[in-house]
C-alpha cells in the first residue's frame, strides 16, 4: 500500500501513477519508476483431468482426438525477467520419445530475437524455418499466442495479429494429440 509520508519521493499531484494488473501480480508505478509489486493468487488454467505439470515442462495436455482442420490451441502468459526461450510442440506420443513425432514446434528465442518453426518425422528433424516480419515478444511482458490449423498450414498468432505460418510436414494431423509448453514463462491459461 502506498499511504503515508515518505514513501513517494516526490509531490504526487506533479506525477503520473500507473497500475498493470497481470494475472500473477500487479505493479504500481510513478514517474516511470517501480514503487511496488505485488504477487496475487496462481491463475487458474483450464486443464484436464490427464494433463501433467512436469519439473521440466510447464505443461503436458493432451488434444482429444487429435488436431483438426479450424481448431485453435491459445497459450497465454508472462514472460519471466531475462527470458532465453519458450519451446511450444504439438506431438504425437504423451511421453517425450526422441522418436515419436512433432507436426509443429515452434523456439521462442530471446538472444536471436527469433521464433523457430520445425517438425520432426520418423525421428528426424527437418529444416528449420525462421523467417519473420517482426519479433513480438517482450522480457517481463504478458503475451497470447494462438495456434490455427488450416488445411495446409498452421498459422501462428501473437496478441491477435498474424505471426508466421508453417506447412503441414505431418499429413496425419489427427495423430498429434499432445500439447507441450516448457520455457522461462508463468503460463496463465491453455485452451
Amino acid at each position: 500500500m502506498l499511504r503515508g509520508r515518505g514513501l513517494v519521493p516526490f509531490p504526487l499531484r506533479s506525477c503520473l501513477i500507473t497500475i498493470k494488473a497481470f494475472p500473477s501480480f500487479i505493479i504500481v508505478t510513478a514517474a516511470q519508476k517501480t514503487l511496488q509489486r505485488a504477487e496475487t493468487a496462481a491463475p487458474e488454467r483450464k486443464m484436464a483431468e490427464n494433463d501433467k505439470i512436469r519439473n521440466e515442462e510447464l505443461y503436458v495436455g493432451e488434444i482429444k482426438g487429435g488436431l483438426r482442420p479450424t481448431m485453435r490451441l491459445v497459450v497465454m502468459g508472462i514472460f519471466k525477467k531475462q527470458p532465453k526461450r519458450m519451446v511450444v510442440s504439438l506431438s504425437c506420443e504423451p511421453q517425450d520419445d526422441a522418436e515419436s513425432n512433432v507436426g509443429l514446434q515452434v523456439t521462442v528465442s530471446f538472444p536471436d530475437r527469433a521464433v523457430l518453426r520445425n517438425a520432426r518425422l520418423a525421428g528426424q528433424w527437418g529444416v528449420s524455418e525462421n523467417a519473420l516480419s517482426y519479433f513480438p515478444f517482450a522480457a517481463g511482458e504478458p503475451f497470447k499466442m494462438e495456434i490455427v490449423c488450416e488445411h495446409q498450414q498452421f498459422r501462428i498468432l501473437v496478441d491477435g495479429q498474424p505471426l508466421c505460418g508453417f506447412s503441414h510436414r505431418l499429413l496425419q494431423l489427427t495423430s498429434l494429440t499432445t500439447l507441450r509448453i516448457c520455457g522461462d514463462l508463468h503460463l496463465t491459461k491453455v485452451a
